[in-house]
């Protein structure tokens, strides 16, 4: 049996419910609420000393890290395939997802979504009650990013250089693009599955306007979006207060944010 610890509209949970999906594989969700702090419950500490989702379970064995996760549903349900079979494609996946990793999924997207839109969540709850649940994060320096983010919001030291990141991403992904109709190749796959919550991002944030002139992107994430995936995955998940309080804080943002963009070009 499969479990999966995740939340709604978490990015690297939503690419583990798409691989799922195109697997067309059965799981049972636990749902965890991440603005009350579910994830630092010590009962989940201990599936995930992290602190973060996704984590799944297959047969009581834990297997955390969403891009581990994709890699391991692939091996252990090869069907339908979601890595290339040669390996200069398989390396051009790995190359993606490690960009992910190594700082564009905690810095830049975490980044952008703080402090556009999801620190007001936390100063509606007040400043002693916010403070309480940073401290609780387990990463001082993710703790650190945190509060800076909730207390500045765009005007934060680390949004100029999250908003970089995502410039320099969507180029890639443009070029990337231009030259084959998925991101490792002619074949949809996990890079894919894995990119695919960052645009959604950027589209709940109403922050499309970075894709005017990235029209190979724009393309591509038609073509994501028309896959029956997407909907189980992604569409029957959106929370509406989430989606309501990222479009409105985004469409304020987007000035400031332009702004940057064309002052570092």
């Amino acid at each position: 049996m499969i479990e999966l610890y995740h939340n709604a509209m978490s990015t690297c949970a939503q690419k583990i419910r798409l691989a799922l999906a195109e697997k067309a594989l059965d799981w049972v969700g636990h749902h965890l609420d991440l603005r009350a702090g579910d994830q630092q419950a010590p009962a989940y500490l201990a599936l995930n000393p992290r602190g973060v989702v996704p984590t799944l379970i297959d047969d009581g064995r834990v297997v955390r890290e969403s891009n581990v996760i994709l890699e391991y549903l692939d091996d252990v349900w090869p069907d339908p395939p979601l890595r290339p079979a040669d390996a200069y494609r398989r390396a051009r996946v790995r190359l993606w997802n490690k960009r992910l990793d190594e700082g564009h999924h905690d810095l830049a997207t975490a980044t952008l979504s703080m402090g556009v839109a999801f620190r007001y969540q936390y100063l509606e709850k007040g400043r002693d009650v916010w403070e309480a649940l940073v401290e609780k994060i387990p990463d001082p320096i993710k703790r650190a990013r945190r509060r800076a983010l909730i207390d500045e919001g765009l005007d934060a030291e680390i949004f100029r250089v999250a908003i970089g990141m995502w410039a320099r991403l969507l180029d890639d992904m443009e070029a990337a693009l231009g030259a084959d109709a998925w991101l490792a190749g002619p074949e949809y796959g996990i890079a894919d599955i894995a990119y695919t919550p960052y645009l959604t991002r950027l589209e709940h944030l109403n922050l499309t306007a970075l894709l005017d002139r990235r029209p190979n992107i724009a393309a591509w994430y038609g073509r994501v979006k028309d896959r029956a995936s997407y909907g189980t995955a992604i569409g029957e998940w959106n929370d509406p207060e989430y989606l309501s309080l990222m479009a409105a804080k985004g469409e304020e943002a987007w000035p400031k944010i332009a702004a940057m963009i064309d002052g570092s070009r």
